[in-house]
């Protein structure tokens, strides 16, 4: 089982900020299997600048992941 987290405005579109589920063979895999439990998160998931870290560390493509692993969500960051 893996943790998968979201944050800001990703966490107010699903209704949730955190969830176990059963571990998908890649972050991509994640991203559907998201999209088909949740369309509206699986369009935000897919939008501009919005990444994923898996463990505490930013992937900027898609990675193999394991049982165990925690995967975030970060909506796009705002400078000012």
């Amino acid at each position: 089982m893996m943790k998968v987290v979201l944050l800001g405005r990703l966490r107010d579109i699903a209704g949730w900020r955190e969830r176990t589920i059963d571990a998908p063979a890649t972050l991509s895999a994640l991203r559907d299997l998201l999209y088909r439990e949740d369309a509206a998160l699986g369009e935000a998931l897919a939008g501009k600048g919005v990444q994923a870290a898996v463990n505490k560390t930013l992937m900027r493509e898609d990675v193999a992941l394991a049982a165990n692993d925690e995967i975030a969500f970060l909506p796009p960051m705002s400078g000012g």
